[in-house]
């Protein structure tokens, strides 16, 4: 199934050898920086991005922090289900590491075996950055940055092809969008019922915030009994 033109013509392959020629040309502390980025520091950088929105919900509270922290629950869930999907997509396809085929790239992360198509970093990294644009569209926007950032990383690591990443990402896009409906009924109720826990509330709203919420929702109706009293003592 895997059919990959070994011409330079290809446009994939072209692509492909301008992004990795860039690590030729790079000194040799930033390839070991882009490294270490590229296999683990980007997929840090989002887990701690999804924390970091979490806690803002839960911290500002809201008619939408139910919601919200659903979508964020959801995104992880979205991610490990978009790999399991690539799992047979990469079988099924069965296209080899680019640098099998092509000479001359400067792969920084060696002995890697498995498919290339497509990118689980991709892959995991956009579907994450989705959930997030679905929970919050300013840590989304961050986060599908960052998923941007991952693809480019894979493709100048000399460990896949620019499709590969463009697979990825759609990949985690379809999973995380396509199937949010689904999610979101069943996660926002069972999200709302921790809410009501006095032990697990704090998951959804912080103290202050549900405390604030309390609050909030008595003030009218001391505004309302204030104004009976007025009226009975003008009659």
């Amino acid at each position: 199934m895997a059919v990959l033109a070994e011409s330079g013509s290809n446009p994939d392959v072209g692509l492909l050898y301008d992004i990795n020629g860039l690590a030729k040309d790079a000194p040799h502390w930033f390839d070991r920086v882009m490294e270490f980025v590229g296999e683990y520091g980007l997929l840090l950088a989002m887990v701690l991005l999804v924390v970091w929105c979490w806690w803002s919900v839960r911290r500002r509270g809201g008619e939408d922090a139910v919601s919200s922290v659903a979508a964020l629950v959801w995104a992880p869930l979205a991610a490990g289900l978009a790999v399991l999907v690539n799992i047979p997509i990469r079988g099924f396809v069965g296209r080899p590491r680019p640098f099998v085929d092509h000479q001359g790239l400067d792969v920084l992360v060696p002995g890697k075996t498995d498919f290339s198509f497509v990118s689980d970093h991709a892959t995991i990294t956009m579907a994450l950055g989705v959930g997030l644009f679905v929970a919050n569209r300013r840590f989304g926007v961050a986060g599908i940055g960052l998923a941007l950032l991952e693809g480019f990383c894979r493709v100048y690591m000399g460990v896949h092809y620019p499709t590969d990443v463009v697979g990825g990402f759609a990949l985690g896009t379809a999973v995380a969008l396509l199937l949010s409906p689904a999610a979101m009924a069943l996660l926002t109720p069972l999200m709302r019922a921790v809410e009501r826990s006095p032990r697990a509330g704090w998951i959804v709203r912080s103290r202050a915030a549900r405390d604030g919420g309390r609050d909030g929702a008595l003030l009218p109706g001391a505004r309302h009994s204030v104004e009976n009293e007025e009226r009975d003592l003008a009659a």
